[in-house]
């Protein structure tokens, strides 16, 4: 199984395949005072590992519009690095641009008030990078 992460700057949306690779859903979001405190949220994303089985996950590389790396891709490396050391999988980029956007239009055509989209923007967004990733790599199923 694979699991898909948006990293943000207080909230890591949480996306898993199914058992067969060929969808991804929408799983939780795990929120945090500040963006240094990453201790529970790792071990958060440890506790989902082991319980569904997740063989590699792919975090959203955040880039700007013409494909040059953003300002947020130290702090993203950062946290990748640490994903790698505590669950001792391969951590796998996947271009994020514009899955925000994309899922803030899926929950608003869903009908989800606009001041209830924060609780499920990020894990829709996780959703979106991790089906990307899917459709780029057939080799991972």
């Amino acid at each position: 199984m694979l699991m898909g992460l948006d990293y943000g700057s207080k909230t890591v949306g949480v996306a898993f395949s199914d058992a067969l690779y060929l969808t991804a859903q929408p799983a939780e979001t795990i929120w945090r005072t500040s963006e240094s405190k990453l201790r529970r949220t790792c071990s958060r994303i440890e506790e989902l590992v082991q319980e569904r089985g997740v063989t590699r996950i792919v975090l959203g590389r955040p880039c700007h519009m013409d494909g040059s790396a953003g300002e947020r891709v130290e702090r993203c490396e950062h946290f990748r690095e640490m994903l790698i050391r505590r669950t001792g999988l391969p951590v796998e980029w996947q271009d994020e641009r514009l899955t925000t956007v994309a899922a803030d239009e899926i929950l608003s055509e869903s009908g989800v008030p606009r001041e209830e989209r924060k609780k499920y923007i990020d894990q829709v967004a996780a959703s979106l990078i991790l089906k990307e990733y899917m459709d780029a790599h057939p080799e991972c199923r």
